[in-house]
């Protein structure tokens, strides 16, 4: 089952990258331009993913509710503002953070308990916090092809499938 989280956060890394590059082959001002959508700009969706996977990080670590909450305005101020090269950086960082915490784990179904003060108690796995922060990766993804075709350009596919295949691409040329 270690496997199996690795290889979903594997999946999580591989999209973000893939997004990253394409923003990186785009002129810069595309990320930061205004678009009527779920945020008003690409990065500012960005931030958001950035902060969410941090704030996960730290729930799945112990950190109350309150704890993470504090955390928002650093970790806002920690990538708003940068540049897509930059923003990739704290992404890989994070990624790393993730790795790390994840490989350190005997038991990735374990059961956890989350406080939070609007929606309660939550017991729940590990392995299933690691699963909503792709689902809330990929939700966002989306998010950032529909404001790229707004504005004119071409979004990047992340599907899950074109993980599978890259993986399979890079086996098959390792042998």
């Amino acid at each position: 089952m270690h496997h199996r989280v690795l290889h979903m956060l594997g999946y999580h890394v591989w999209a973000n990258r893939r997004v990253f590059a394409h923003l990186k082959s785009l002129p810069p001002e595309v990320t930061y331009k205004e678009v009527p959508s779920v945020f008003p700009s690409i990065a500012h969706t960005l931030v958001h993913m950035y902060v969410v996977d941090t704030l996960w990080l730290q729930a799945m670590t112990g950190q109350s509710f309150h704890e993470t909450r504090a955390s928002i305005p650093r970790l806002v101020a920690e990538i708003d503002g940068k540049s897509v090269a930059e923003m990739e950086e704290l992404f890989a960082a994070l990624a790393g953070r993730y790795e790390a915490f994840l490989r350190s784990q005997e038991d990735p179904d374990r059961e956890l308990v989350i406080e939070h003060p609007h929606y309660g108690r939550l017991h729940t796995r590990l392995s299933d916090l690691v699963q909503h922060v792709v689902n809330h990766g990929t939700y966002h993804r989306g998010n950032i092809t529909a404001m790229l075709r707004q504005l004119g350009h071409p979004g990047v596919q992340t599907d899950y499938v074109l993980y599978l295949y890259a993986l399979s691409r890079d086996h098959e040329e390792a042998s």
